[in-house]
Protein backbone atom coordinates (compact mmCIF):
# COMPACT_ATOMS: atom_id res chain seq x y z
CA UNK A 1 0.00 0.00 0.00
CA UNK A 2 1.77 3.67 -1.34
CA UNK A 3 -0.47 6.20 -0.22
CA UNK A 4 0.17 9.51 -2.55
CA UNK A 5 -1.37 12.98 -1.13
CA UNK A 6 -2.06 15.23 -3.85
CA UNK A 7 -3.28 18.96 -3.19
CA UNK A 8 -5.54 20.58 -5.80
CA UNK A 9 -8.31 22.89 -6.53
CA UNK A 10 -10.05 21.46 -9.20
CA UNK A 11 -11.65 23.97 -10.16
CA UNK A 12 -12.53 22.45 -12.62
CA UNK A 13 -11.03 19.40 -13.25
CA UNK A 14 -9.21 18.79 -16.78
CA UNK A 15 -7.33 16.76 -18.69
CA UNK A 16 -4.17 17.83 -17.00
CA UNK A 17 -5.53 16.73 -13.93
CA UNK A 18 -6.21 13.05 -15.09
CA UNK A 19 -3.03 12.84 -16.65
CA UNK A 20 -1.22 13.62 -13.46
CA UNK A 21 -3.01 11.13 -10.97
CA UNK A 22 -2.15 8.57 -13.70
CA UNK A 23 1.41 9.40 -13.50
CA UNK A 24 1.05 9.53 -9.84
CA UNK A 25 -0.83 5.77 -9.91
CA UNK A 26 2.33 5.02 -12.77
CA UNK A 27 4.81 5.63 -9.80
CA UNK A 28 3.27 3.17 -7.61
CA UNK A 29 0.27 5.14 -5.49
CA UNK A 30 -1.89 2.57 -4.87
CA UNK A 31 -4.21 4.94 -3.00
CA UNK A 32 -4.83 8.79 -3.26
CA UNK A 33 -6.00 11.27 -1.29
CA UNK A 34 -6.59 15.09 -2.09
CA UNK A 35 -6.54 18.03 -0.33
CA UNK A 36 -8.77 20.15 -2.05
CA UNK A 37 -9.93 24.09 -2.03
CA UNK A 38 -13.12 24.39 -0.73
CA UNK A 39 -15.72 26.96 -1.25
CA UNK A 40 -13.50 29.87 -2.39
CA UNK A 41 -9.77 29.58 -4.59
CA UNK A 42 -6.38 30.57 -4.45
CA UNK A 43 -6.59 33.07 -7.07
CA UNK A 44 -8.90 35.01 -5.19
CA UNK A 45 -12.26 33.58 -6.65
CA UNK A 46 -15.06 31.90 -6.11
CA UNK A 47 -14.68 27.95 -7.03
CA UNK A 48 -16.90 27.07 -10.64
CA UNK A 49 -18.83 24.45 -8.90
CA UNK A 50 -20.16 23.43 -4.91
CA UNK A 51 -17.20 21.69 -3.12
CA UNK A 52 -19.64 19.28 -2.69
CA UNK A 53 -19.82 18.36 -5.89
CA UNK A 54 -16.27 18.63 -7.09
CA UNK A 55 -15.20 16.16 -4.20
CA UNK A 56 -17.62 13.97 -5.29
CA UNK A 57 -16.32 14.22 -8.68
CA UNK A 58 -12.54 13.86 -7.70
CA UNK A 59 -13.29 10.60 -6.33
CA UNK A 60 -14.64 9.80 -9.42
CA UNK A 61 -11.86 10.89 -11.54
CA UNK A 62 -9.23 8.98 -9.60
CA UNK A 63 -8.75 10.43 -5.96
CA UNK A 64 -10.00 8.16 -3.13
CA UNK A 65 -10.21 10.23 -0.49
CA UNK A 66 -10.85 14.63 -0.57
CA UNK A 67 -9.87 16.52 2.63
CA UNK A 68 -11.11 20.42 2.48
CA UNK A 69 -8.66 23.00 2.76
CA UNK A 70 -10.11 25.75 5.30
CA UNK A 71 -10.98 28.69 3.56
CA UNK A 72 -8.16 30.77 5.02
CA UNK A 73 -5.79 28.72 3.74
CA UNK A 74 -7.38 29.06 0.14
CA UNK A 75 -7.48 32.74 0.57
CA UNK A 76 -3.58 32.88 1.12
CA UNK A 77 -0.17 33.17 -0.04
CA UNK A 78 1.36 30.53 -1.90
CA UNK A 79 3.33 29.57 1.31
CA UNK A 80 0.19 29.38 3.43
CA UNK A 81 -1.89 27.99 0.80
CA UNK A 82 0.71 25.20 1.00
CA UNK A 83 1.43 24.80 4.68
CA UNK A 84 -1.91 24.26 5.42
CA UNK A 85 -2.37 21.71 2.40
CA UNK A 86 1.01 19.51 3.51
CA UNK A 87 0.17 19.85 7.24
CA UNK A 88 -3.24 18.57 6.75
CA UNK A 89 -1.80 15.50 4.65
CA UNK A 90 1.34 14.71 7.51
CA UNK A 91 -1.00 15.49 9.96
CA UNK A 92 -3.28 12.45 8.21
CA UNK A 93 -0.33 9.74 9.66
CA UNK A 94 -0.73 7.75 6.77
CA UNK A 95 0.87 9.68 3.33
CA UNK A 96 4.03 8.51 1.99
CA UNK A 97 4.60 10.59 -1.06
CA UNK A 98 3.46 14.46 -1.74
CA UNK A 99 2.81 14.29 -5.75
CA UNK A 100 2.64 17.75 -7.31
CA UNK A 101 3.00 19.17 -10.93
CA UNK A 102 5.64 21.31 -12.16
CA UNK A 103 7.01 23.09 -14.96
CA UNK A 104 10.47 21.87 -14.16
CA UNK A 105 9.89 18.15 -13.97
CA UNK A 106 12.97 17.57 -11.72
CA UNK A 107 12.60 17.28 -8.04
CA UNK A 108 16.43 17.85 -7.24
CA UNK A 109 16.07 20.52 -9.31
CA UNK A 110 13.55 22.05 -7.56
CA UNK A 111 15.38 21.38 -4.18
CA UNK A 112 18.50 22.89 -5.22
CA UNK A 113 15.80 26.27 -5.97
CA UNK A 114 14.85 25.88 -2.86
CA UNK A 115 17.29 26.39 -0.90
CA UNK A 116 19.26 29.07 -3.38
CA UNK A 117 15.88 31.01 -2.27
CA UNK A 118 15.97 30.24 1.36
CA UNK A 119 19.72 31.46 1.47
CA UNK A 120 19.17 34.38 -0.91
CA UNK A 121 16.19 35.44 1.06
CA UNK A 122 17.63 35.76 4.44
CA UNK A 123 21.16 37.44 3.29
CA UNK A 124 19.83 39.87 0.97
CA UNK A 125 17.01 40.78 2.92
CA UNK A 126 18.10 45.13 2.36
CA UNK A 127 18.66 44.51 -1.12
CA UNK A 128 15.09 42.50 -1.35
CA UNK A 129 13.24 45.64 0.61
CA UNK A 130 14.76 48.50 -1.45
CA UNK A 131 13.47 46.73 -4.67
CA UNK A 132 10.00 46.28 -3.00
CA UNK A 133 10.13 50.14 -2.12
CA UNK A 134 10.07 50.45 -5.64
CA UNK A 135 6.81 48.98 -5.90
CA UNK A 136 7.56 45.33 -7.00
CA UNK A 137 6.05 42.35 -5.09
CA UNK A 138 7.81 40.19 -3.09
CA UNK A 139 8.09 37.34 -5.34
CA UNK A 140 9.14 40.16 -8.27
CA UNK A 141 12.06 41.18 -5.91
CA UNK A 142 13.65 38.37 -4.87
CA UNK A 143 13.34 37.11 -8.42
CA UNK A 144 15.48 39.66 -8.87
CA UNK A 145 18.50 39.43 -6.41
CA UNK A 146 18.20 35.42 -6.89
CA UNK A 147 19.01 35.99 -10.87
CA UNK A 148 21.64 37.57 -9.89
CA UNK A 149 23.39 34.96 -7.86
CA UNK A 150 21.57 31.54 -9.41
CA UNK A 151 20.41 32.55 -13.25
CA UNK A 152 18.73 28.55 -13.49
CA UNK A 153 17.09 29.07 -10.13
CA UNK A 154 15.25 32.31 -11.14
CA UNK A 155 14.33 30.67 -13.99
CA UNK A 156 12.60 27.71 -12.25
CA UNK A 157 11.28 30.24 -9.64
CA UNK A 158 9.59 32.51 -12.72
CA UNK A 159 7.04 29.69 -13.43
CA UNK A 160 4.04 29.22 -11.12
CA UNK A 161 3.41 25.89 -10.30
CA UNK A 162 7.66 25.68 -9.77
CA UNK A 163 7.05 27.94 -7.38
CA UNK A 164 4.12 26.57 -5.75
CA UNK A 165 5.89 23.32 -5.69
CA UNK A 166 9.11 24.91 -3.88
CA UNK A 167 6.45 26.02 -1.28
CA UNK A 168 5.47 22.07 -0.94
CA UNK A 169 9.05 21.28 -0.48
CA UNK A 170 9.34 23.91 2.49
CA UNK A 171 6.57 22.75 4.00
CA UNK A 172 7.60 19.19 4.05
CA UNK A 173 10.97 20.71 5.85
CA UNK A 174 8.93 23.13 8.17
CA UNK A 175 7.04 19.98 9.59
CA UNK A 176 10.08 17.57 10.10
CA UNK A 177 7.58 15.32 7.72
CA UNK A 178 8.80 11.79 6.49
CA UNK A 179 6.57 12.06 3.17
CA UNK A 180 8.54 11.52 0.18
CA UNK A 181 8.00 14.62 -2.64
CA UNK A 182 7.16 13.72 -6.58
CA UNK A 183 6.78 15.77 -8.90
CA UNK A 184 5.09 15.17 -12.75
CA UNK A 185 6.27 17.74 -15.21
CA UNK A 186 3.08 19.56 -16.78
CA UNK A 187 1.99 18.25 -20.28
CA UNK A 188 -1.38 21.03 -20.15
CA UNK A 189 -1.51 24.42 -21.26
CA UNK A 190 0.45 27.25 -19.52
CA UNK A 191 -1.25 28.46 -16.50
CA UNK A 192 -4.19 30.65 -16.73
CA UNK A 193 -3.41 30.26 -20.54
CA UNK A 194 -6.23 30.98 -23.53
CA UNK A 195 -3.97 28.53 -25.53
CA UNK A 196 -5.25 24.78 -25.98
CA UNK A 197 -3.48 21.71 -27.20
CA UNK A 198 -4.10 17.96 -27.86
CA UNK A 199 -7.08 17.80 -25.34
CA UNK A 200 -5.30 19.83 -22.59
CA UNK A 201 -6.38 23.14 -21.58
CA UNK A 202 -5.69 25.55 -18.58
CA UNK A 203 -8.78 25.40 -15.74
CA UNK A 204 -9.18 29.83 -15.94
CA UNK A 205 -9.97 29.15 -20.77
CA UNK A 206 -12.32 26.30 -18.98
CA UNK A 207 -14.01 28.66 -16.48
CA UNK A 208 -14.50 31.12 -19.25
CA UNK A 209 -16.01 28.98 -21.59
CA UNK A 210 -18.08 27.53 -18.69
CA UNK A 211 -19.33 31.16 -18.16
CA UNK A 212 -20.13 31.87 -22.13
CA UNK A 213 -22.07 28.12 -21.96
CA UNK A 214 -19.59 26.79 -24.49
CA UNK A 215 -18.87 22.86 -24.49
CA UNK A 216 -16.05 21.62 -22.86
CA UNK A 217 -15.87 18.04 -23.44
CA UNK A 218 -12.75 17.96 -24.85
CA UNK A 219 -11.15 18.94 -22.16
CA UNK A 220 -12.29 16.95 -19.35
CA UNK A 221 -13.48 13.93 -18.64
CA UNK A 222 -17.36 12.97 -20.00
CA UNK A 223 -18.75 12.47 -16.30
CA UNK A 224 -17.34 15.80 -15.32
CA UNK A 225 -18.73 17.41 -18.32
CA UNK A 226 -22.06 16.51 -17.93
CA UNK A 227 -21.85 17.39 -14.31
CA UNK A 228 -20.77 21.03 -15.79
CA UNK A 229 -23.85 21.06 -17.69
CA UNK A 230 -26.28 19.88 -15.33
CA UNK A 231 -24.79 22.54 -13.03
CA UNK A 232 -25.03 25.16 -15.52
CA UNK A 233 -29.03 24.19 -16.17
CA UNK A 234 -30.05 24.34 -12.57
CA UNK A 235 -28.06 27.66 -12.18
CA UNK A 236 -25.24 25.79 -10.04
CA UNK A 237 -22.37 28.19 -11.27
CA UNK A 238 -20.72 30.73 -9.31
CA UNK A 239 -19.45 33.91 -10.63
CA UNK A 240 -17.51 36.43 -7.98
CA UNK A 241 -19.60 39.14 -10.13
CA UNK A 242 -22.64 37.96 -8.17
CA UNK A 243 -21.40 39.08 -4.77
CA UNK A 244 -19.80 42.51 -5.65
CA UNK A 245 -22.81 43.77 -4.01
CA UNK A 246 -22.24 42.57 -1.16
CA UNK A 247 -18.45 42.94 -1.03
CA UNK A 248 -19.00 46.97 -1.87
CA UNK A 249 -21.20 46.95 1.40
CA UNK A 250 -19.03 45.16 3.85
CA UNK A 251 -16.01 47.68 2.48
CA UNK A 252 -18.41 50.71 2.58
CA UNK A 253 -19.34 49.59 6.30
CA UNK A 254 -15.74 48.68 7.54
CA UNK A 255 -13.69 51.47 9.55
CA UNK A 256 -10.09 51.30 8.46
CA UNK A 257 -9.29 50.02 12.11
CA UNK A 258 -11.51 46.64 11.19
CA UNK A 259 -9.53 46.32 7.41
CA UNK A 260 -6.07 46.60 9.13
CA UNK A 261 -6.83 43.30 11.41
CA UNK A 262 -7.62 41.34 7.97
CA UNK A 263 -4.82 39.02 7.23
CA UNK A 264 -2.48 39.96 4.25
CA UNK A 265 -3.14 43.66 5.24
CA UNK A 266 -0.28 45.63 6.02
CA UNK A 267 2.29 48.39 5.80
CA UNK A 268 -0.68 51.07 5.53
CA UNK A 269 -2.14 49.11 2.86
CA UNK A 270 -5.45 49.20 4.65
CA UNK A 271 -5.96 53.24 3.74
CA UNK A 272 -5.65 52.38 0.40
CA UNK A 273 -8.44 50.06 0.54
CA UNK A 274 -10.96 52.16 3.04
CA UNK A 275 -10.50 55.02 0.48
CA UNK A 276 -11.70 53.05 -2.23
CA UNK A 277 -14.85 52.65 -0.71
CA UNK A 278 -16.27 54.94 -2.78
CA UNK A 279 -16.05 52.79 -5.78
CA UNK A 280 -19.36 51.97 -8.10
CA UNK A 281 -18.25 48.57 -8.91
CA UNK A 282 -15.99 45.98 -8.02
CA UNK A 283 -14.01 46.19 -10.97
CA UNK A 284 -13.54 50.08 -9.90
CA UNK A 285 -12.78 48.62 -6.87
CA UNK A 286 -10.10 46.51 -7.57
CA UNK A 287 -8.34 49.14 -10.14
CA UNK A 288 -8.37 51.59 -7.51
CA UNK A 289 -6.36 49.31 -4.89
CA UNK A 290 -4.26 47.33 -7.23
CA UNK A 291 -0.50 48.96 -7.65
CA UNK A 292 2.64 47.05 -9.07
CA UNK A 293 3.13 45.82 -5.33
CA UNK A 294 -0.37 44.23 -4.82
CA UNK A 295 -1.40 42.00 -7.47
CA UNK A 296 -4.67 41.32 -8.19
CA UNK A 297 -5.08 38.31 -6.68
CA UNK A 298 -3.74 39.24 -3.30
CA UNK A 299 -6.79 42.18 -3.56
CA UNK A 300 -9.07 40.16 -4.80
CA UNK A 301 -8.45 37.52 -2.10
CA UNK A 302 -7.78 40.74 0.69
CA UNK A 303 -12.07 41.09 -0.10
CA UNK A 304 -13.10 37.83 0.14
CA UNK A 305 -11.07 37.51 3.35
CA UNK A 306 -12.63 40.81 4.52
CA UNK A 307 -15.92 39.40 3.72
CA UNK A 308 -15.73 36.12 5.48
CA UNK A 309 -14.17 38.23 8.35
CA UNK A 310 -10.66 35.86 8.07
CA UNK A 311 -8.23 37.84 10.43
CA UNK A 312 -4.54 37.85 10.96
CA UNK A 313 -5.14 36.15 14.25
CA UNK A 314 -7.09 33.31 12.15
CA UNK A 315 -3.28 32.44 10.06
CA UNK A 316 -1.46 32.08 13.07
CA UNK A 317 -3.25 28.66 13.58
CA UNK A 318 -2.71 25.54 11.57
CA UNK A 319 -5.82 23.14 11.02
CA UNK A 320 -7.37 22.01 14.01
CA UNK A 321 -9.33 19.34 12.05
CA UNK A 322 -9.10 17.41 8.69
CA UNK A 323 -12.52 17.51 7.05
CA UNK A 324 -13.33 14.56 4.87
CA UNK A 325 -15.73 15.59 2.20
CA UNK A 326 -16.31 11.97 -0.20
CA UNK A 327 -14.56 8.98 -0.33
CA UNK A 328 -14.66 5.64 -1.13
CA UNK A 329 -13.59 1.86 -0.49
CA UNK A 330 -9.80 2.63 -1.07
CA UNK A 331 -10.18 6.06 0.72
CA UNK A 332 -11.74 3.96 3.95
CA UNK A 333 -8.73 1.77 3.83
CA UNK A 334 -6.64 5.10 4.24
CA UNK A 335 -8.36 6.09 7.06
CA UNK A 336 -7.98 2.49 8.63
CA UNK A 337 -4.05 3.12 8.12
CA UNK A 338 -4.41 6.36 9.18
CA UNK A 339 -6.33 5.41 12.53
CA UNK A 340 -3.99 5.40 15.51
CA UNK A 341 -1.57 7.90 13.60
CA UNK A 342 -3.57 11.26 12.87
CA UNK A 343 -2.17 14.00 15.17
CA UNK A 344 -5.53 15.74 14.56
CA UNK A 345 -9.23 14.44 14.70
CA UNK A 346 -10.16 13.49 10.57
CA UNK A 347 -14.30 13.38 10.26
CA UNK A 348 -17.38 14.36 7.90
CA UNK A 349 -19.39 16.28 9.90
CA UNK A 350 -18.74 20.56 10.51
CA UNK A 351 -21.28 20.03 13.54
CA UNK A 352 -18.91 17.63 15.51
CA UNK A 353 -16.12 18.94 14.33
CA UNK A 354 -16.83 22.47 15.45
CA UNK A 355 -17.46 21.30 19.54
CA UNK A 356 -13.45 20.05 19.55
CA UNK A 357 -12.42 23.54 21.90
CA UNK A 358 -12.23 27.12 20.63
CA UNK A 359 -9.68 26.82 17.63
CA UNK A 360 -12.13 24.62 16.17
CA UNK A 361 -14.88 26.29 17.01
CA UNK A 362 -13.10 29.17 14.96
CA UNK A 363 -12.41 26.85 11.81
CA UNK A 364 -16.03 25.81 11.26
CA UNK A 365 -17.21 29.40 11.94
CA UNK A 366 -15.11 30.86 8.58
CA UNK A 367 -15.81 27.21 6.73
CA UNK A 368 -19.73 28.16 7.40
CA UNK A 369 -19.46 31.55 6.56
CA UNK A 370 -17.83 31.10 3.14
CA UNK A 371 -20.26 28.73 2.54
CA UNK A 372 -23.39 30.96 3.49
CA UNK A 373 -21.59 33.25 1.10
CA UNK A 374 -20.27 31.32 -1.58
CA UNK A 375 -24.34 30.48 -2.08
CA UNK A 376 -24.97 33.95 -3.22
CA UNK A 377 -22.84 33.76 -5.60
CA UNK A 378 -24.61 31.22 -7.76
CA UNK A 379 -27.14 32.09 -10.12
CA UNK A 380 -29.94 30.37 -7.75
CA UNK A 381 -28.92 31.15 -4.55
CA UNK A 382 -29.03 28.16 -1.96
CA UNK A 383 -30.29 28.90 1.62
CA UNK A 384 -27.84 29.07 4.56
CA UNK A 385 -25.95 26.93 6.88
CA UNK A 386 -25.90 24.37 3.70
CA UNK A 387 -22.75 22.94 5.23
CA UNK A 388 -24.31 21.54 8.80
CA UNK A 389 -26.82 19.36 6.56
CA UNK A 390 -24.38 18.28 3.47
CA UNK A 391 -23.94 14.81 2.96
CA UNK A 392 -20.39 13.69 2.19
CA UNK A 393 -19.99 11.27 -0.75
CA UNK A 394 -19.30 7.60 -0.19
CA UNK A 395 -18.62 5.68 -3.27
CA UNK A 396 -18.09 1.83 -3.12
CA UNK A 397 -18.90 1.04 -6.72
Amino acid sequence: MKVSGIICEYNPFHNGHLYHIRETRKNGATHIVAVMSGSFVQRGDTAVMDKLERARLAVRSGADLVIELPVQYCLSSAENFASGAVYLLNALGAVDELSFGSECGDTQKLQKAMETVGVTAMSHADEIKGIMEKGYTYPRALSSVVNGIDPEAASIISEPNNLLAIEYLRALKRFGSSIEPFTVKRVSAEHDSGRTENGFASASYIRERIEKRANVNEFTTAEWAEAIKSAISRGEIASLSRLERVILYKLRSSSVEEISQIYDVGQGLEHRIYGARMAGSLDELLFTVKTKRYTMARIRRIMLSLLIGITKEDMKKLPSYGRILAFNERGREILARAKDSTKIPFASSIAKLSQLGSAAERFAELEIRASDIYGLALETVTSAQKDYRAKIMIDME
